[in-house]
């Protein structure tokens, strides 16, 4: 299983991490973190849902619902909105 998948466990509540840091952590592009993120079989054990665009924007998301459910998924667990895109204030560094 690809680290990327395994580090999405590790963001806390009412938090999410971008493409770019993911990519950061795991020394790879954003881009080849989306794939990593499309190919994830588990998205409730693993939860993809929590990566998002630099810039807040909610992107990506191939589970049932799409980019709606993933919305609704970040509320539940904590996540604040600015209009369309996540609050600063919830972007996750990891160390």
């Amino acid at each position: 299983m690809h680290q990327a998948i395994l580090l999405l466990k590790k963001i806390p509540k009412g938090k999410v991490v971008t493409y770019k840091e993911l990519a950061r952590v795991c020394k790879t592009s954003p881009r080849a973190i989306g794939q990593v993120m499309a190919g994830n079989t588990d998205p409730m054990r693993f939860p993809c849902y929590k990566v998002v665009a630099s810039s807040g924007e909610l992107r990506g998301y191939s589970a049932p619902g799409g980019i709606m459910q993933k919305k609704r998924l970040l509320k539940k667990d904590g996540v604040r909105f600015r209009g369309a895109f996540v609050d600063p204030v919830c972007f996750y560094h990891f160390p």
